[in-house]
């Protein structure tokens, strides 16, 4: 591969990572949040779901700057958002009842750019690629995801042993600057949370500075008229094919660009097209209603219920076995996903989640005498299952049941899908695990029962074949 084009993805998809890291971050942050605040399970669950409120505007609201202004562009103002929703969440004032309000629209803002960055990066990442490798590089942008979900919990898990350790450098020196720059003082707690949610300024700074070295996607150049621009950029990533010179890689982009252009004016929302929506609207349910964003928002607090109160450190270590399972298991699945295919791997991963969801259930029922080791393995089990299954399958499965000319829409419907859901999850959990825990797992593990019967019976296989052989399976071809 052209040590080049590699550089180029790696830092495009820091914006996944950024991506992961700001989804990842908060659930160490959550219980002290409520807890500071006095929040009641229903405002606090929208304080800790409103960043993807952000997302589902930001979903939709980035594909008007990336066509105008270029992809490279664009997620600077994604990264100026990330930035921006950092330093605020880092500063929120102590105040019950402007703190919460502030640290709501923050969080908003944030969601704004996660929102932008999944679709701008994946995006970027694919008008660079050659078509040989670029299943490769874009699955680049979801293994950053993962493993910046993953640095989160690190991140938190080191913040809050440092600020334990009283008198110690890194104790000191966030105590001076929650007084240089808080009006009221503030408790060990109150800093500590804090500085968690401030700690994505550092890969925030990295993102933002690396972006001014790599170039404007070849594609959006040729897009603008910038032709020249672009055979600059497609030589230095090595873009040229045997047997084809730059003049033919550029007409073929712009023949590209034209049947693009076309299927943007083709609605999605027709008869035709009504297989692709449910399949895709069902692949994007069952991946949020399987229960993955509440356990990496509220892994700590689901922790605190299997091990009990005051064990804050074990518990944020559990996020870290969150992580690193997570990350493993998605680097699994893309080495297996052709192999075994879609439908195969859902079926599976469902059958298994079920078993899993169904410990953890069954375990957090009863009470003291909870066995943990069990309770926390059936945890770590749904994350390696899911990451084996939905986790990798699902932009895979909706990006290939579209065709051609409505596949921009179908992605963002796909998309939209996902992070509702997602909202709604993750607004209802604590009110659901505030009465009972055991109940919310056994809805996981019935979803996950629909999602294998659906999946038995109804969902297609798409592994193999060209797209085109794709919409013949469906029934949608022309």
């Amino acid at each position: 591969m052209n040590k080049s084009l590699f550089y180029i993805v790696v830092v495009a998809a820091l914006g996944g990572f950024l991506f992961g890291f700001d989804s990842g971050v908060i659930s160490g942050c959550e219980k002290a949040i409520q807890s500071e605040f006095a929040l009641s399970a229903f405002w606090h669950g929208l304080i800790v779901s409103v960043a993807l409120i952000g997302t589902v505007i930001g979903v939709f609201g980035a594909g008007a700057p990336s066509d105008k202004w270029g992809r490279r562009p664009t997620l600077w103002l994604m990264g100026t958002l990330f930035l921006i929703s950092a330093v605020g969440c880092a500063f929120t004032p102590t105040s019950k009842v402007l703190g919460p309000h502030l640290l709501g629209w923050f969080r908003f803002i944030g969601g704004l750019a996660i929102g932008g960055v999944s679709v701008v990066v994946p995006l970027y990442i694919v008008e660079v690629s050659p078509g040989r490798l670029r299943g490769r590089l874009v699955a680049t942008n979801q293994l950053n995801i993962v493993f910046g979900i993953l640095i989160s919990y690190v991140s938190n898990y080191f913040v809050a042993r440092w600020m334990a350790v009283e008198g110690g450098w890194f104790n000191n020196m966030c105590q001076w600057l929650a007084g240089v720059f808080a009006s009221n003082p503030m408790s060990v707690e109150m800093v500590k949370w804090r500085v968690m949610l401030g700690m994505e300024c550092l890969p925030i700074f990295v993102f933002m500075a690396l972006l001014t070295t790599i170039p404007e996607s070849p594609r959006w150049l040729v897009r603008a008229g910038r032709k020249e621009e672009s055979e600059r950029v497609l030589t230095r990533i090595g873009f040229a094919e045997e047997g084809k010179s730059m003049a033919d890689i550029i007409h073929e982009i712009e023949e590209s660009l034209k049947e693009v252009g076309t299927g943007v004016s083709v609605a999605l929302f027709q008869r035709k097209y009504l297989k692709p929506i449910l399949l895709a609207f069902f692949i994007a349910f069952f991946n949020q209603v399987s229960g993955i964003n509440a356990i990496n928002y509220y892994a700590p607090r689901i922790f605190n219920m299997i091990f009990g109160e005051g064990s804050e450190m074990a518990s944020l270590a559990g996020t870290m076995g969150v992580g690193t399972v997570n990350l493993t298991f998605t680097i699994l699945a893309f080495f297996i996903i052709d192999k075994f295919g879609r439908k195969a791997m859902i079926i599976g991963g469902s059958a298994l989640m079920i078993l899993m969801h169904s410990l953890v259930a069954w375990q957090l029922s009863l009470g003291d005498k909870c066995n943990s080791t069990l309770a926390v393995l059936g945890i770590l089990g749904f994350i390696a299952f899911f990451a084996c299954s939905s986790g990798a399958v699902i932009w895979v499965y909706i990006s290939e049941v579209f065709p051609n000319a409505v596949r921009a829409k179908g992605q963002a419907l796909g998309c939209f899908t996902h992070w509702f859901m997602c909202t709604i999850i993750s607004w209802a959990f604590p009110v659901v695990a505030e009465k009972a825990g055991t109940w919310a797992f056994a809805f996981f593990a019935f979803m996950m029962a629909v999602q294998l019967v659906w999946a038995i019976f109804f969902m297609p296989e798409t592994k193999g074949g060209t797209i085109e052989d794709i919409e013949k399976r469906l029934g949608i071809a022309e």
